[in-house]
C-alpha cells in the first residue's frame, strides 16, 4: 500500500506544482524514502500528515522597491516560506540571488524542517530571499536594499516565530542592516535574526559552523569504512563560506585538499591547497579562484567548475550550490575511486547522480543531515540571546561535534532499523519525518 499511496501523494505535488523542479525532486526524495514508515504507521495515513506536510503552511511574496546611488528606482521580489513549524518556530536562511524564486525558495525551506527536526534543537523550517545581487553593489546600496526588505519581513517574524538567518548573499554586512531596521521599527533587541556579529549577540563559531559540522559528519562517515582523514585527497567544490571553513577543517585533520572551485573554473593543487589563500582571494579581495594559480607553481587553473570531479579523490564535499554534482561528475568520481562523497551545499547532486554513486558501493550523506551544523549553531546562538550568555568558541565547536556525531548515528539507527541497511539518505529523511508527523499528530489538524 504505502507506494501506492506515496506516488499518489508524489502525483498531487507535481499536478499542484507543476513547474517546480527543485521541490519536485525533494518531495520525491523523502517520499520514496518513507514509504516503510508508512505501512508501519496507518494512523499517519489516516490524519494526512503525508499531504499536510508537503504544504507550506505560509507563503509570502512581496515587492521590495529602492534607490541606487545614481537615484535609480530599482524593484526586487522578496519571498519567505514557512513550511512546517510543528517541532518548533521557522528556521532557515535568507538568500539574495539572481536565481532566486519561488521554485529555489520553496525547495530550501521543505529541506530546512527536516534538517531542524534532524538536529535535535526544536526548530521547524522556513526559507527565504530575494533575487537581488549584492554582488557589485556598494554598500550604501545594500543597505537601502536591507531596510526596505524589512519594512515588509518584520510583520512575519519574530523571535517566537520565525528567525531567519544568513545564506548565499547574505553574510554579516546584509544581517547587520537587515536587524537593525527589524529593531527599530519594533522597537526591541531580540534574537530574531541569527548570523549576528559577535558585538550584538552574535555566536563563536557561526562562520565555521555548516563547514566543520560537514567534515565532523563526514568523520564518522570515514571511520564507517576504517577510513580517517591523515593523507586522504579531497575535493572540496565551491569557495565561499562553506567550503572554506570545510577545506579548512579537512586540512586541519590531515587531509590534502587537491581541489577547489568557484562559478568559473576550479583549482588542482597536489601539494594541498593552501586555504588561507583562497580566503584571501575570494573573501577579502573577492577575486577569481584563477588567481590562485598565478600565487602557486603546483597549480593549474581550469576553465568551468564542472571538470573538477574527474580530479582523482578519495572524498567528495559538494559545496557550492543545487544541481552541481551531475551523473557525469558521479560516474568520474565512483570510477576513480572515491569512497565518501558529503554534501555541503543543499541539494548539490541530482538524483541519477546519487543513484550512480549508490549503485558504486560510495557513502553517500544528504545535505539536510551533513550540513545541518549552520541550523544547530543558530539554535545556540539563540540560546546565547536569550540568556544574555557568550560562549567560547571551544565550547561551541565541541556542542557542534556532539550534534553532528548524534545526526549521524540517529541516521544510522533508522536505516538500520526500517530498511536494514547503512542508507544515511533514507535514515535522515526516516528521522526528520517521524520527528515532524509526531508533532503534527500530537497537535491535531491545524
Amino acid at each position: 500500500m504505502s507506494k501506492q499511496f506515496v506516488d499518489g501523494v508524489l502525483a498531487k505535488v507535481m499536478a499542484h506544482d507543476g513547474v517546480e523542479a527543485q521541490f519536485h525532486q525533494a518531495v520525491r526524495e523523502v517520499l520514496e524514502c518513507i514509504s516503510p514508515v508508512i505501512d508501519k504507521h496507518p494512523e499517519f495515513v489516516k490524519m494526512k500528515l503525508v499531504e499536510r506536510l508537503v504544504e507550506p503552511e505560509r507563503q509570502i511574496m512581496f515587492r521590495v522597491p529602492w534607490v541606487d546611488d545614481q537615484g535609480e528606482i530599482r524593484i526586487n521580489r522578496g519571498y519567505r516560506i514557512g513550511f512546517n513549524s510543528a517541532v518548533g518556530p521557522y528556521k532557515g536562511g535568507l538568500r539574495f540571488h539572481p536565481s532566486v524564486d519561488l521554485d529555489t525558495v520553496k525547495f530550501l525551506a521543505f529541506e530546512q524542517v527536516f534538517k531542524g527536526a534532524l538536529s535535535g534543537m526544536q526548530l521547524g523550517g522556513g526559507k527565504g530571499g530575494s533575487d537581488f545581487d549584492p554582488k557589485g553593489k556598494s554598500d550604501m546600496e545594500v543597505m537601502h536594499f536591507c531596510q526596505t526588505f524589512m519594512n515588509e519581513l518584520f510583520r512575519h517574524v519574530g523571535p517566537d516565530t520565525d528567525i531567519p538567518a544568513g545564506d548565499i548573499g547574505v553574510g554579516t554586512r546584509e544581517i547587520g542592516y537587515l536587524f537593525g531596521q527589524y529593531k527599530k521599527l519594533t522597537n526591541t533587541f531580540t534574537g530574531v535574526l541569527t548570523n549576528k556579529g559577535l558585538d550584538y549577540g552574535g555566536s563563536q563559531a557561526r562562520a565555521e559552523a555548516t563547514g566543520y559540522g560537514l567534515v565532523y559528519f563526514a568523520t564518522c562517515m570515514l571511520h564507517a569504512r576504517g577510513m580517517d582523514w591523515k593523507g586522504s585527497r579531497v575535493i572540496v567544490s565551491g569557495s565561499g563560506n562553506v567550503a572554506i571553513h570545510a577545506a579548512e577543517k579537512a586540512r586541519q585533520l590531515g587531509a590534502v585538499v587537491v581541489a577547489m572551485s568557484d562559478s568559473h573554473g576550479y583549482v588542482v593543487d597536489d601539494r594541498g591547497i593552501e586555504i588561507e589563500e583562497i580566503r584571501e582571494i575570494k573573501q577579502v579581495r573577492r577575486g577569481r579562484i584563477a588567481e590562485y594559480a598565478s600565487l602557486r607553481s603546483s597549480a593549474q587553473y581550469h576553465d568551468g567548475p564542472k571538470g573538477m570531479w574527474t580530479v582523482p579523490c578519495n572524498m567528495a564535499l559538494p559545496s557550492a550550490t543545487e544541481g552541481e554534482l551531475d551523473e557525469a561528475a558521479a560516474k568520474a568520481l565512483a570510477g576513480n575511486g572515491c569512497a565518501v562523497v558529503a554534501e555541503g551545499a543543499n541539494l548539490p547532486s541530482t538524483q541519477g547522480a546519487i543513484q550512480i554513486l549508490r549503485d558504486a558501493g560510495v557513502s553517500f550523506a544528504p545535505s539536510k543531515a551533513a550540513n545541518a551544523g549552520g541550523v544547530a549553531i543558530s539554535a545556540l546562538e539563540m540560546s546565547q540571546n536569550v540568556t544574555r550568555l557568550a560562549w567560547t568558541f571551544e565550547e561551541v565547536d565541541a556542542r557542534l561535534k556532539k550534534i553532528m556525531n548524534a545526526i549521524y548515528d540517529r541516521c544510522l539507527a533508522a536505516a538500520e532499523a526500517y530498511v536494514g541497511s547503512q542508507d544515511l539518505i533514507v535514515g535522515a529523511n526516516i528521522v526528520g519525518f517521524l520527528t515532524v508527523a509526531r508533532a503534527m499528530l500530537a497537535q491535531g489538524i491545524v
